[in-house]
């Protein structure tokens, strides 16, 4: 592959790379706004069956069912830690390996690879744009 066929396949893929940013946004920005409507009609309906004490409702069109929806978000990870050893109790952690944080683990400790854990290496490129100055 030549010089100039790289340099046009660089020039497409930013050019694609706009498009898609530019895509994004307005699929983005058009969706916030059903985004927010479903919200306020969340918020009536969750008022609607306050009002009457019922935990459910049914209507011509749909059935409507109030529930708890309960996050969790620890400002004390250490905390956090220390309970999940206490019990064991990995399974409170999404199953997912911080990618950055493994590979710098196994090359400080290239003897401890753990069994079953499957690496995927390859190639990959940036393409960035050059600065105009």
């Amino acid at each position: 592959m030549d010089l100039e066929s790289v340099d046009q396949l660089s020039a497409e893929y930013l050019e694609l790379r706009v498009k898609r940013e530019t895509l994004k946004a307005g699929f983005t920005a058009q969706d916030s706004v059903f985004e927010t409507r479903m919200n306020e009609i969340e918020n009536a309906l969750v008022d609607a069956l306050n009002s009457t004490g019922a935990t459910s409702m049914s209507t011509e069109n749909a059935i409507i069912i109030r529930r708890v929806a309960t996050h969790y978000s620890p400002t004390d990870w250490n905390s956090i830690y220390q309970l999940v050893d206490k019990h064991k109790a990995f399974g409170l952690f999404f199953k997912r390996l911080n990618t950055v944080n493994m590979k710098q683990f196994l090359e400080e400790h290239p003897d401890e690879f753990p069994a079953g854990l499957n690496v995927d290496s390859r190639y990959a490129v940036t393409v960035k744009r050059k600065s105009s100055t």
